[in-house]
């Protein structure tokens, strides 16, 4: 089994979610990096100054390690292993590279024996979705000159714009005169469209962007991808346009046989997050063939919640869990 040093309960949810309809013989598989919101989990705050009663989430974040603590939440972003059976290799493509990556190479892909990243897509410009690109440069062969070969990354143009503004080093072609070379990751920017019509193709596999509002002012990207299965990944969002929910919903273009969705609270509504009530009416609108909730907060308890969403998936027929980091799901891209 894939999670082999997660929880006894977390092994349960692993085997919920990914039976034999994820293709468990599968080479390839997709690796939650991480799940947690902006600030992850636990909160700091929680812990400088617990409330009264202390955040249970957040208090018995530091009880566990990490690696056995599915409340232990880092940035979202999602790993690809592709595998290919025609030559039997395999591709690694990483959604998103934010604050805590460097936390979730060190952690996952030493456990699940990730050698390099081919490709990366960004969804945007925030923080907890680019702030690691820095630290790209740690799964880079080193070179003092720079003498290596960048890895590809696909981005909006106002995400290049704003990534240009960040990390000027990391996007300036030759140095001005007189400037030392200094070692830093090496990127080959790529801009994609935010348009449901124009997809692209990173590492051998075709990606179609799915724009989605993440607050009425900011268009946020989400990807489908897979041929053998169509998966939908959709990291921050408070609302679908109708041309993007009619390409991944079922009485549109068709089925998912995956949706991976944000969920920032258990409960209420927030301006630019889906959040557990609008999550749960997408799913039903949507009609996936499963789904995994991704952006949670310190307000979800893993198990908790998943017992929660175990006895909805039952009332309405579609199952649907947290995700937690690490998580390995086997299947059939």
């Amino acid at each position: 089994m894939e999670s082999q040093n997660l929880s006894q309960n977390t092994t349960v949810h692993y085997h919920t979610i990914a039976g034999a309809g994820a293709g468990a013989k599968s080479s390839s598989a997709l690796i939650f990096l991480g799940t947690g919101c902006s600030n992850s989990v636990p909160n700091a705050m929680c812990l400088i100054r617990p409330s009264d009663p202390p955040c249970n989430v957040c208090s018995q974040s530091l009880s566990l390690p990490p690696h056995q603590n599915p409340n232990y939440r880092t940035n979202t972003s999602l790993l690809i292993d592709c595998y290919r059976k025609d030559d039997e290799t395999h591709s690694y493509i990483l959604i998103d590279v934010g604050k805590t990556f460097r936390e979730q190479v060190l952690r996952w892909f030493t456990f699940h024996n990730v050698p390099r990243v081919d490709s990366i897509i960004l969804t945007h410009e925030h923080a907890d979705a680019v702030l690691g690109l820095d630290d790209m440069r740690t799964v880079q062969p080193f070179s003092p000159t720079n003498d290596v070969d960048p890895i590809p990354i696909y981005l909006s143009q106002s995400t290049m714009e704003s990534v240009s503004l960040k990390f000027p080093y990391l996007v300036r072609k030759k140095l001005k005169e007189g400037q030392e070379i200094r070692h830093v990751s090496q990127l080959e920017w790529k801009i994609i469209e935010e348009d449901c019509q124009r997809p692209f193709v990173a590492s051998h596999m075709q990606f179609v962007p799915l724009p989605v509002m993440h607050g009425e002012d900011y268009i946020c990207l989400g990807f489908l991808f897979g041929e053998k299965s169509r998966v939908a990944y959709i990291s921050d969002i408070s609302r679908f346009p109708a041309s993007t929910e009619h390409v991944i919903s079922k009485a549109g273009a068709g089925q998912l046989d995956l949706l991976i969705l944000d969920t920032l609270r258990r409960s209420g509504t927030h301006n630019v997050h889906f959040c557990l009530p609008q999550s749960l009416e997408a799913v039903k609108r949507l009609c996936p063939k499963r789904a995994l909730f991704v952006g949670m907060g310190h307000e979800f308890d893993h198990h908790k919640d998943n017992e929660y969403l175990a006895d909805w998936s039952k009332r309405e027929g579609i199952p649907v869990q947290l995700a937690h980091d690490g998580l390995r799901v086997p299947i059939d891209l």
